[in-house]
């Protein structure tokens, strides 16, 4: 007979562990596998709903004294905690200079190399005259389509009018602007604008009329962070930018949140720049 055939009333088969003890039967070695492939199971399920860090957006910012003052990518930064996400950026925005003069400095197209940029954000004054709308027209393009060979995605923040001055023209050469050089468009002014309509003693002004008060910046933020994500805007009354506190009343916090949900809800439908 052959060392390997089945006897008929054969003993139950056991298995010897090398690293356990004594010796185990075939039910209790099933079982043993069984709890192991449970366990296992059951550890790659809670690994796939651990909670993970969510990856920061980094965002070159690109402009001028209309960014820098009171530190807007800052008030973004801070807008972000509210959706437990963050932010890093890095500002390129010398003052009183155009998109051609930060083009020609050559400092903000350094930044775009190499940087890893998840976004860029342009930025330029109301560009409302003949020759500041073309220089915005050109020199977003040129921007943008830098910062797509880069992998970025390119995005044009709209600023608000002079104090006294009416809002269309911005619009009208903004969202040409965008639609030329094919960039998402952040309508801070659009917002501005909607929050002025709803309550025409706020104050979003510094005293030159023409540079964003906090309150002016915290609402362009509301406008950029919401539209770079995609996402619906909030809007958390205190905030602590730069060491400095920053607060609101509740209320305002809401018009400020609706001024920016109108903004980023509006279709623009101004022909792109090439087209005029």
């Amino acid at each position: 007979m052959a060392v390997d055939e089945e006897l008929p009333n054969q003993a139950p088969v056991e298995f010897v562990l090398p690293f356990m003890g004594g010796r185990l039967k075939r039910s209790q070695l099933i079982a043993i596998v069984a709890m192991l492939g449970l366990a296992l199971v059951s550890g790659l399920a809670r690994a796939a709903n651990a909670p993970t860090t969510p990856k920061p957006l980094r965002v070159l910012f690109i402009g001028n004294s209309q960014t820098s003052t009171n530190d807007l990518p800052a008030f973004v930064a801070e807008i972000a905690k509210a959706y437990k996400q963050k932010i890093e950026y890095r500002t390129v925005a010398p003052s009183a200079v155009t998109l051609q003069g930060n083009w020609n400095m050559g400092s903000a197209r350094g930044s775009l190399l190499g940087g890893g940029w998840d976004a860029v954000v342009l930025q330029q004054g109301p560009s409302v005259l003949a020759e500041s709308r073309a220089n915005l027209c050109f020199y977003a393009k040129a921007f943008a389509d830098e910062a797509r060979e880069w992998g970025a995605r390119p995005f044009l923040l709209m600023v608000w009018p002079r104090r006294g001055s009416g809002v269309a023209e911005v619009i009208d050469a903004y969202s040409a602007a965008a639609a030329g050089a094919d960039t998402g468009l952040l309508p801070g002014g659009v917002a501005w604008a909607a929050a002025q309509r709803r309550a025409p003693d706020l104050s979003l002004y510094r005293w030159d009329g023409i540079h964003p008060n906090r309150v002016g910046t915290y609402l362009a933020a509301l406008v950029v962070y919401a539209g770079l994500r995609g996402v619906a805007p909030v809007a958390p009354n205190s905030l602590v930018v730069n060491g400095n506190p920053f607060w609101i009343p509740r209320d305002t916090a809401r018009l400020l949140r609706d001024s920016a949900k109108e903004a980023l809800s509006m279709r623009f439908s101004t022909p792109a720049c090439s087209q005029l």
